[in-house]
């Protein structure tokens, strides 16, 4: 007996530590949900495909779900949900709590960063109703990731849902069969002054810019032929901070795994602490090189093999490209279409 009251006070204790890391306002709620966004589409070859999000009709996103585990498991986050119109346009975000369970040998409290895509009106008018669970009410799948990646034999979006997460700095697939989905109400009347399904009172900046930038990574919508691939713009100010704002994070879960005489070596430029300041080149070489370097090496192979070193290497590469990219394009509007003769 007294065995299982320590049992019970130890998985207690966890779930009551937990409490506060998920008790974010609203407001941070979409703060947070944007962060998200865009670090996940800031890597190209791990970001959700743009062809499954211009044909999505709902997308969740929830930053930090913390998951703690003993011998059961359980999941709670609190995030926002945006759907689409029958005119293809976005809601602003509604949002949503996420619980769940699971069982298994999972010990300590993880979070990590959630997303799904809904590609089906009935997923997400189920949604809407109130509550929803993932694998009951509707199919899920890990979703693919990378500009490039096939849909294989599910080219036609046949899953209902593909979810996402991010654990140590890197997004894969994951399945989250079991988990409901809640509409939260009374976040809702506290962010916007009004109930869940009636016009907001007042629109913050911060729902608007959310939706706008969704709206920026879906231009296409499910009726649309696929037109053929054109070149890359390139990249907005917004994608070089968000590959800046994950580079630090990476890199601060790498420096945690390294011993005091590595730490110096696998710094990234101390620049990039700073939003909007940009290193010399010469500082973010040096760095790729002493990644290189590590990388190719057979004795350094535990190191490299850990997601926080690739997923900086990563970042670092892609931040590289996407400051070079910036500096030598101009960003003018289109030339004039005649000659003005005086």
């Amino acid at each position: 007996m007294r065995n299982y009251l320590i049992l019970a006070m130890i998985l207690g204790g966890g779930i009551a530590t937990a409490q506060p890391l998920v008790a974010n306002s609203p407001a941070e709620t979409v703060v947070e949900a944007e962060q998200v966004l865009s670090e996940l589409m800031a890597i190209p070859a791990k970001q959700i495909p743009h062809r499954l999000l211009e044909q999505a009709q709902g997308v969740v996103i929830i930053p930090n779900v913390i998951k703690i585990g003993f011998i059961a498991g359980a999941r709670r986050g609190h995030g926002v949900v945006m759907v689409r119109d029958a005119d293809g346009e976005w809601s602003l975000p509604q949002f949503v709590t996420l619980t769940g369970g699971s069982v298994g040998w999972q010990a300590g409290i993880q979070g990590t960063d959630v997303v799904l895509v809904f590609t089906t009106r009935k997923g997400v008018e189920g949604l809407m109703r109130g509550k929803f669970t993932v694998g009951v009410d509707a199919s899920a799948t890990a979703g693919p990731v990378g500009r490039e990646a096939a849909l294989g034999t599910d080219a036609t979006l046949q899953s209902e849902i593909y979810s996402y997460s991010r654990s140590r700095g890197l997004f894969v697939g994951v399945s989250l069969d079991g988990s409901a989905l809640e509409i939260d109400n009374e976040a809702h009347g506290f962010y916007y002054g009004s109930p869940s399904g009636e016009l907001p009172r007042r629109v913050p900046p911060t729902a608007a810019q959310l939706r706008a930038f969704l709206a920026e990574l879906t231009p296409g919508h499910a009726s649309k032929p696929v037109a053929i691939e054109q070149p890359l713009p390139p990249p907005s100010q917004r994608q070089v901070e968000a590959i800046r704002r994950s580079l630090v994070r990476s890199s601060e879960q790498l420096q945690l795994l390294l011993s005091p005489e590595w730490r110096p070596y696998l710094a990234i430029p101390r620049e990039l602490q700073e939003p909007g300041v940009v290193p010399p080149h010469e500082s973010v070489t040096l760095a790729l090189k002493r990644f290189a370097h590590v990388s190719g090496a057979t004795e350094y192979q535990q190191l490299v093999q850990r997601p926080e070193f690739q997923s900086t290497y990563e970042l670092l590469r892609e931040y590289e490209q996407a400051v070079g990219a910036a500096r030598s394009t101009l960003q003018l509007p289109p030339p004039p279409t005649h000659l003005h003769r005086e």
